[in-house]
């Protein structure tokens, strides 16, 4: 085999990768398994897919080594088959807010108007909870706070929020978090609070990029 051939035959396999990454709903798969195992099933009611569908597009991530499958019982559970794939797509997410003036454009027209101001960094939020000076809040569905969850963070989901908000502490200010960059459940949160008269603001990213960089964790018992 000649070096060019290797290297063709190389790049080739390498691209089956950005064919697996190559489809929206491959993408919001991805970041619902970034949250924690789940079901065919549950990731079809979750991403508004049929069961066919989701399974469709679980076996393409499945055969491009992006996701593991298990079966349990009547049911197949997947997973992220490794940490570094919430890295992909934080490098996916990050060229294309730099490149395409239409990921832009929707991030500023839609995110950004409910909360234009700087989330809260993972070090500071790590200090100011050491410190005992921020209560975090969870709005993501109970499932994938079980699964793994920031510590001592309030699980409320942003449905249940405003006939909760006696739980939080009103004198100390609160910092939301959900499942990503573009999860919009954590900037809806902010700008319902805010208006309840909470001092509110954002983690940056979500819960899987806290993970992976190996920051504490907890899970429910």
């Amino acid at each position: 085999m000649s070096s060019i051939s290797f290297k063709q035959e190389l790049f080739d396999h390498l691209a089956r990768i950005g064919k697996a990454v190559g489809q929206g709903h491959r993408l919001a798969l991805l970041e619902y398994l970034a949250q924690g195992e789940r079901t065919v099933d549950a990731l079809a009611q979750i991403s508004g897919l049929s069961v066919a569908n989701a399974s469709k597009h679980l076996q393409q991530l499945r055969h491009a080594g992006l996701v593991t499958a298990r079966k349990e019982g009547l049911y197949v559970h997947y997973a992220l088959a490794d940490p570094a794939v919430v890295t992909l797509l934080g490098v996916i997410r990050g060229i294309a807010e730099r490149r395409l003036g239409e990921v832009e454009e929707l991030v500023r027209g839609y995110l950004l108007t409910r909360d234009g101001l700087e989330p809260v960094p993972r070090g500071e939020l790590l200090e100011r909870m050491r410190a005992g000076t921020v209560t975090v809040l969870d709005v993501r569905p109970p499932e994938e706070y079980a699964a793994g969850h920031l510590p001592k963070a309030f699980n409320i989901p942003l449905r249940e929020l405003e006939r909760r908000l006696h739980e939080l502490p009103p004198e100390r200010e609160v910092v939301a978090y959900c499942r990503g960059a573009y999860c919009v459940l954590s900037f809806e949160a902010v700008a319902r609070l805010r208006e309840k008269g909470f001092k509110a603001r954002r983690l940056e990213e979500g819960f899987p990029e806290w993970r992976l960089a190996e920051l504490p964790v907890d899970q429910a018992d």
